[in-house]
């Protein structure tokens, strides 16, 4: 929908409208109003060159889209009745939940381990597991590919499926080649459309699920959605997305707690949603409120640092990881908080299916 600066478009100005839209396979057609026409494009309007032209013309004050820009992650897309499993669970029907170490330190195996049969006690769907991990400083510990083998000797010790973090697509490949059961892209990756794109390619065949964290300094929840397009749109439609907190940071808080964007997104694509609490809040005394704040809002599920001794982590163990008993306290709580909000998303999602247990 165009929407001009003046009352309407001169007919010269009409004119080049009409050859703009026209090269891109659409046309366009004035709505006359009491005080303004506007002018509706009719076509696949998904062309982000044809809006730049037309943003760029002089007498056009803006160009709002009324199709979404994003293919295959739209809620009325070919793909809307997507469903996979994540632990055997399918998102939206039973809550799940991922929890585990930031940081696996490959010095102290046993620690991991000790953690990982706690959590599974616990209730919880899939472990976490820090392999390689991005840090702001280049003399910060970064994580160690010794520590992929940890990872999986403690799935197959406690029989619970594993996600870890990967950065580039040499950590891709040796993810993929220990056969982890879900691949995590972190706040730092969100925008690297480059290994996006890798992953949906490399992960076409498998379909494993894909966690991504939305980026700290993400605006505009289009802009969180469209990157996940990428991975979608090379092969892989299993992705889930994670709301982590962004900046500003909120005085006490690691990040600004994002978790209330659980119902827009929804409303915009069929994607999950689970959402970390941990890197929102950053302090392991707030993650219980805001995990359940995040369940509240409808989250399909949670991604929590727990750890069994978290002073002897590493990474952000030591101020953000819970304890498996208060996870396992978490997960009891949002259970049954997860089935009664179903109630409330049907107003904002028609399509929703009831959900009864």
């Amino acid at each position: 929908m165009i929407i001009p600066k003046n009352p309407q478009l001169t007919e010269e100005e009409f004119e080049i409208v009409k050859k703009i839209v026209s090269e891109f396979g659409c046309s366009v057609t004035p709505i006359p109003g009491e005080t303004m026409t506007v002018y509706a494009i009719k076509g696949d309007e998904r062309h982000e060159l044809m809006f730049n032209r037309l943003e760029g013309l002089p007498f056009v004050l803006r160009v709002d889209r009324i199709q979404s820009m994003y293919k295959l992650m739209d809620i009325h897309s070919e793909l809307s009745k997507n469903r996979f499993k994540i632990a055997g669970k399918i998102p939206e029907e039973d809550l799940i939940v991922i929890a585990g170490h930031c940081t696996i330190d490959p010095k102290n195996p046993n620690l991991f381990f000790e953690s990982a049969h706690a959590i599974k006690e616990a209730g919880a769907d899939v472990l976490r597991g820090g392999v390689w991990k991005p840090r702001t400083s280049p003399h910060s510990y970064q994580g160690d590919s010794k520590a992929i083998d940890i990872l999986i000797e403690a799935r197959e010790r406690f029989n619970i499926p594993v996600i870890t973090e990967v950065m580039d697509e040499e950590q891709l490949e040796v993810a993929l080649t220990s056969k982890v059961d879900m691949i995590q892209i972190g706040a730092r990756n969100a925008l690297n459309y480059s290994l996006l794109k890798k992953i949906g390619e490399l992960t076409h065949f498998s379909r494993i699920p894909i966690l991504l964290k939305r980026g700290m300094h993400m605006g505009p929840i289009d802009e969180f959605i469209s990157a996940a397009e990428y991975i979608v749109s090379h092969g892989n439609p299993n992705v889930v997305l994670c709301p982590r907190g962004t900046v500003p940071a909120i005085d006490g808080y690691r990040n600004y707690p994002d978790e209330c964007i659980t119902p827009l997104l929804k409303q915009k694509t069929w994607a999950p949603v689970i959402v970390d609490p941990s890197h929102s809040v950053g302090r392991a005394i707030y993650v219980p409120h805001a995990a359940l704040a995040a369940i509240a809002y409808g989250a399909d599920g949670l991604i929590i640092e727990t750890h069994i001794r978290a002073r002897e982590g590493i990474g952000d163990d030591p101020k953000q990881a819970i304890h498996p008993s208060t996870l396992a306290q978490i997960i009891e709580d949002a259970k049954t908080l997860f089935y009664n909000v179903k109630k409330y998303q049907k107003a904002y999602i028609p399509q929703l299916e009831n959900v009864s247990k």
